[in-house]
């Protein structure tokens, strides 16, 4: 199917000053039109996607913008307005005094077609939901996902529209939507509410949202997934491990806790004592990551993504996009990619290691942790790495000499604590051969040997790497839980959690 789109753009420049109408009407590229900006004092601009055009060199003045503000609907609490019966979005910029001293003008499109490379997906009847950077067409995708299963799958669809992006201003909503019903918001921090009103009140299959952000849309989110409603809708954040490293959304894939383990329990694990789960089963069964207009990356189960991350595997994505003719391609993860991962991950594809001044029974205990099995060489040529300590390098012993006449790759321990040696071994061994050492558990794992040192005398104190708010509170959480103190110093992004005995 082609895409075919409308856009109103006459109902757009009727609202425009007529001097700058008529400049933009004789733009060649008119129908690329992005959106108008007037500021107060300065020449009003025109933005399409590969230029952004000076409309006159007169400058914006008062009487401009009342002018335009005279033709739109009134603005709501999260200062944007519209055009009754377009999609077309004004938004004001106000000086402290609450008088509009800027206006963005953008075009609203309704773009058919926009779905099919994800049209199955939204037809499962499972929910979806759509991430991508802000202006990828995300809020397009949601208006079509509106229609197609309103008109084409004949299902109860309402629309919970916070600022009317979807439906459009006015009482009659954008025939975009189809049979889809919209429900309008007051102010933004009322949508939690009036999502669950919806399904209270009138019986919807489907609830289609734009822009959940705070802890309790997310709260109303799950609780409309319980109640058997589909959920389709977008959230901030660009790909499945924004949404796992945001505290505010996290509910959204199932909510993340750190779990300390008893011993017996992480040796049968193979993993270390304090590990991240999940808590609860997402709300979302599906992700999809737009990474271009026409193309995208799938979660088919977000269970399984966020279990993989959280383990330390690699994820397998699923790439769609547009061809040329307007066919979906398909790429899938290879059929042998998990037993992959599973092979590196038992220690089957490793580094041949050469030790030389490092404590053998402390890398070990460290290993078993981290579930590697070392593969420790017995000479330098069957070895294709050379571990030694600072004090021994600085010495250049014959063996440091060999191996670096052999070009042998040298990794030197500043000291043989837990935490240097633990670092060096992820360091070495990226976990799950994901090619990437995971945030959550590199965090955990410097947070684990910080408070092993405090606890046998090694240091005093240890500085852990700077971390955000989210994974600080579990580096603290794992610090409390071994009776040991802990602080946060610096500011962000340089913020980070001291391990001490109180």
């Amino acid at each position: 199917m082609q895409k075919v789109i409308t856009d109103d753009l006459d109902a757009l420049l009727d609202i425009l000053p007529p001097d700058i109408r008529q400049i933009l009407c004789e733009q060649k590229d008119l129908s690329e039109l992005l959106e108008v900006v007037l500021d107060l004092g300065r020449p009003p601009e025109a933005r399409f996607p590969s230029r952004e055009p000076i409309l006159n060199q007169k400058e914006v003045d008062e009487a401009d913008i009342d002018y335009v503000v005279s033709r739109i609907g009134s603005f709501g609490d999260d200062n944007r307005a519209g055009i009754e019966r377009t999609l077309h979005r004004i938004s004001a910029i106000r000086n402290r005094k609450e008088r509009i001293v800027g206006l963005t003008c953008r075009v609203g499109r309704a773009v058919f077609g926009t779905i099919k490379v994800i049209e199955d997906l939204v037809e499962s009847g499972k929910s979806v939901m759509l991430l991508g950077r802000p202006g990828v067409g995300k809020t397009t995708m949601l208006r079509e996902v509106a229609r197609v299963l309103a008109d084409d799958i004949n299902k109860r669809v309402i629309i919970v529209d916070t600022s009317n992006e979807i439906a459009g201003d006015g009482d009659i909503p954008h025939p975009a939507i189809g049979h889809a019903r919209r429900m309008q918001v007051k102010t933004p921090a009322m949508q939690h509410a009036v999502m669950i009103e919806a399904v209270e009140n009138h019986m919807p299959e489907v609830i289609v949202i734009d822009e959940i952000g705070t802890e309790l849309e997310a709260q109303a989110a799950r609780t409309i997934a319980e109640r058997g409603v589909q959920l389709v809708g977008t959230a901030h954040g660009n790909t499945l491990e924004n949404l796992m490293l945001n505290p505010t959304l996290a509910d959204l894939i199932g909510g993340i806790q750190s779990v300390t383990l008893g011993d017996e329990e992480a040796r049968r694990r193979g993993t270390q004592k304090s590990i991240l789960e999940r808590m609860s089963p997402p709300t979302f069964d599906i992700v999809v990551e737009i990474q271009e207009r026409d193309r995208v990356a799938i979660h088919p189960d977000v269970t399984e993504a966020v279990d993989a991350v959280l383990r330390s595997q690699s994820v397998d994505t699923e790439i769609r996009w547009l061809d040329e003719s307007g066919e979906v391609r398909v790429e899938k993860p290879p059929a042998d990619s998990k037993k992959a991962r599973e092979k590196k991950a038992s220690g089957r594809d490793r580094q041949r290691i050469f030790l030389f001044g490092v404590n053998r029974t402390r890398l070990d205990h460290l290993a078993r942790e981290l579930n590697l099995s070392l593969d420790i060489a017995e000479n330098l040529k069957e070895a294709n790495l050379f571990v030694t300590s600072k004090n021994y390098y600085r010495r250049k012993p014959q063996k440091v000499k060999d191996a670096e006449a052999a070009n042998l790759p040298i990794y030197v321990l500043k000291s043989n604590t837990p935490l240097q040696i633990r670092q060096m071994l992820l360091s070495i061994f990226p976990l799950a051969g994901s090619g990437r050492r995971d945030s959550f558990q590199v965090a955990l794992a410097e947070a684990e040997a910080a408070v092993e040192q405090v606890k046998n005398g090694d240091e005093g104190e240890v500085e852990l790497s700077p971390q955000s708010a989210y994974i600080r509170r579990l580096q603290h959480l794992i610090a409390e839980r071994n009776e040991i103190s802990s602080s946060s110093a610096g500011r962000d992004p340089n913020r980070r959690v001291r391990i001490y005995k109180g």
